[in-house]
């Protein structure tokens, strides 16, 4: 009897916007599915905000190259409502509205409506600029790209399209593992972390630091935002930690805790909120893949143990002396 596969979960987070409105205009996508995140973004020289927030969720849905469970966040109530509420009636209408009058940005909801056959979706409504990391990284990436088109165009007429003029992926990012191992020396205690950044073409380099007073989950989660602070530009990375505590939460956790407000699901506060936010902040830009690293790993896991744990000794003999 033929079993069905479960569907992938992927998280997707889109925004988009003009300035002025209508005029030039961006928008962006951040999707997270298991160990891996992805940014897409594009601009238009002439459109609407409408009309980038429905492209950012198309083309962001577009990206799954196979059927997936899909939640969608958004901070447009057009898209939103558009989606969950009016889009039946405009169609039994022959896709006009309630006053008659043909639906605006037919061709956009008719392509997202060719997605929707693909997914098991889910859309969400969240507020914008409200502190959610990856809403404000969504937005950050259609600003950046409305601005790199103003750039590009400075000087010369830019043609006018549908709204996909321009796509930005991270696919030829320059490639780094980085190898995050921590150590404290007590349930709290002195506490160690160091990470080693290991580049195919370049010298490895390493980060270190310590804490007076530590446990180890907080440590580990050092070590990784402190691997991820010290690139210089915009990475493919591969981040190798023996933590299931982060490995668990970046890959499974950290977009339940965003829906439910930073609490876990006995409704209780989430622990090391504020380092998880570093985290976050310090995945934005960079496409993120996550691996475990056993205790007997490669060479750069055993020299990024040996860092963090003489930093906590160290630290540990500073206390004592």
């Amino acid at each position: 009897m033929p079993t069905t596969q479960p569907l992938t979960q992927v998280y997707i987070y889109t925004d988009g916007g003009c300035d002025p409105n209508p005029g030039p205009g961006g928008w962006g996508a951040v999707l997270i599915g298991g160990s891996q995140t992805r940014e897409i973004s594009g601009a238009a020289s002439r459109t609407t905000s409408n009309r980038m927030e429905l492209t950012a969720a198309i083309e962001a849905l577009r990206v799954l190259q196979r059927s997936c469970a899909v939640v969608v966040h958004t901070d447009s109530q057009y898209l939103h409502r558009g989606i969950t509420e009016w889009l039946p009636a405009w169609q039994r209408r022959g896709w006009r509205r309630a006053n008659g009058r043909p639906v605006k940005n037919l061709d956009l909801w008719q392509d997202l409506l060719g997605e929707l056959g693909r997914h098991r979706i889910d859309w969400r409504w969240v507020k914008g600029h409200s502190g959610n990391p990856h809403n404000e990284r969504a937005d950050y990436l259609a600003t950046e790209a409305r601005q790199g088109l103003l750039a590009r165009s400075a000087g010369r007429e830019v043609p006018r399209d549908r709204g996909r003029e321009s796509a930005v992926e991270h696919s030829s990012l320059p490639g780094v593992d980085i190898f995050a191992r921590a150590c404290a020396l007590g349930a709290p205690g002195p506490g160690g972390y160091a990470a080693i950044l290991a580049y195919a073409h370049d010298s490895d380099r390493d980060v270190s630091g310590a804490s007076r007073l530590a446990t180890s989950n907080v440590m580990e989660l050092r070590a990784v935002v402190a691997g991820l602070e010290a690139l210089e530009q915009p990475s493919r990375v591969t981040l190798h930690t023996a933590s299931k505590y982060v490995l668990e939460g970046a890959t499974r956790w950290l977009a339940e805790w965003e829906r439910r407000d930073w609490h876990a699901k006995d409704g209780k506060p989430v622990k090391n909120k504020e380092i998880w936010l570093e985290l976050v902040r310090a995945m934005a830009g960079h496409d993120v893949v996550w691996e475990p690293l056993s205790e007997r790993s490669d060479r750069h896991g055993q020299r990024a143990a040996k860092l963090a744990r003489a930093r906590a000794e160290r630290m540990k003999l500073s206390q004592s002396t």
